[in-house]
């Protein structure tokens, strides 16, 4: 813990002093030959869209090793995995080469099928199989389109964001690129129909690994669709945006259906956080600076959001975060929600017609939202007194729980009331992205 929490102080000292909000371009680069026979090169940088998620990854990384305190079978191997964790996501968000982009997204299996397969409930090793089989798989369809980008129009590879960010591709080509990365970011993120790995995982993993699947990982393909396809691909995004836009709809009614009938706790949320997703995605697709930065915004504030009387601590902050999960307004939920909503309706993209129906759907996912949400909380609080059992049973948070749920609960609280915290360091990137799509 003490590594996390001294790289999260210098992250944010860095961030606060060095760090300038109104310069789209990279800053702290870093880049160096790597392997010469192949003029690979080690490149790294932060930009807008960037450093939401490394310091969201800093401090949700943090207080989800606070909260792996209690392991001790192997607890120096459990941490040592946390950690390869942590640097593949923070080598993920600053990547500034493509290849160096993949091999970040790959360092993230290991670790991940580790903590699954070794501290995991019941069902583990399933669970950590069908994990390793969905990334795996998504992988190669990474690979592939990392090859075909790096490898097109030149004898060398070209691999250097800068780059590709001004190469051009024939139209068949660039739509069979980004259908690769598309199914390669949809299992990560996760998109339906390629979602069924995170709820088996979501439910067997330890309540630590839970905070890192559910606040980063997703977040990661999230991530991809935005860098990568957004910026390298907007041709072929303004053909898919409405596809994803659809999918994006049926997924926040999907999921929030789906989530009513699941009996473990864990799959539970692990559905929520699918249908939150689905917001994300809409966001992306919607081809607006209101959408896309409603998205980046529900990307983060999805990263935080993740006994009644004889528990009233764990109460209190169980049902603080349903409201916060249902987009109570002052919450940062209903920020993000709210301006995903404006972007998909101001699209000049769609008809009118077609965004009414979107928002209506959308509407009724936030309708089924709370059902499921106060449905949780009355089995997980109230249905024990069908089985008479004595208060001694049940063991209310102590400081530890408190202070890990408090410091969640701040961020959530604070982007509420002022969403520009966040949405002021990704917009001048946001709209250097959607200037392609206008003037390109």
């Amino acid at each position: 813990m003490g590594i996390c929490l001294l790289e999260l102080l210098i992250m944010t000292y860095v961030f606060c002093y060095h760090f300038q909000l109104d310069d789209p371009l990279i800053q702290f680069e870093d880049d160096f030959k790597w392997i010469n026979v192949f003029d690979f090169h080690w490149r790294l940088g932060i930009d807008g869209l960037s450093i939401g998620p490394i310091l969201l990854t800093g401090f949700i990384t943090t207080l989800a090793t606070l909260a792996a305190w209690p392991v001790t079978r192997d607890s120096r191997l459990f941490h040592f995995l946390m950690l390869a964790m942590y640097s593949g996501q923070i080598g993920l968000f600053s990547s500034r080469d493509l290849l160096l982009f993949f091999m970040m997204w790959e360092l993230e299996l290991i670790p991940v099928y580790l903590l699954l397969s070794m501290w995991g409930g019941k069902k583990r090793l399933y669970s950590a199989t069908k994990f390793i089989l969905y990334t795996a798989g998504g992988s190669i369809f990474l690979l592939i389109g990392v090859l075909g980008m790096g490898l097109y129009g030149s004898n060398e590879p070209t691999l250097n964001f800068e780059t590709l960010t001004n190469q051009s591709y024939p139209l068949a080509l660039e739509i069979l690129l980004y259908f690769g990365f598309l199914i390669a970011f949809a299992v990560k993120s996760p998109i339906i129909p390629l979602h069924t790995w995170l709820p088996d995982t979501h439910g067997e993993a330890h309540y630590s690994t839970c905070m890192l699947l559910a606040g980063i990982l997703l977040k990661m393909g999230a991530y991809g669709l935005i860098r990568i396809n957004m910026e390298f691909l907007s041709h072929a995004h303004s053909i898919f945006s409405p596809w994803l836009v659809i999918v994006g709809t049926i997924q926040i009614i999907y999921a929030a259906s789906t989530s009513l009938g699941q009996r473990n706790l864990k799959k539970r949320i692990a559905y929520s956080s699918v249908s939150h997703m689905g917001f994300t995605i809409i966001g992306i697709g919607s081809l607006t600076n209101t959408g896309l930065n409603g998205a980046i915004l529900q990307l983060l504030s999805h990263g935080f959001i993740g006994i009644s009387i004889p528990m009233p601590k764990i109460f209190t902050m169980f049902s603080s975060f349903s409201m916060a999960s249902l987009a109570l307004p002052g919450m940062s939920g209903f920020v993000a929600e709210s301006i995903v909503f404006f972007g998909i309706v101001t699209s000049q993209k769609y008809l009118l017609m077609t965004k009414i129906l979107i928002t209506f759907v959308m509407a009724i996912g936030i309708i089924l939202t709370p059902i499921y949400l106060l449905s949780m909380s009355r089995q997980m609080f109230y249905g024990y007194k069908l089985f008479n059992l004595s208060n001694s049973f049940f063991v209310d948070s102590g400081p530890r729980e408190l202070f890990v749920s408090i410091c969640i609960f701040l961020p959530v609280i604070a982007i509420g009331i002022y969403p520009d915290l966040v949405i002021s360091l990704s917009v001048d990137k946001v709209q250097a992205i959607l200037s392609n799509y206008y003037y390109r």
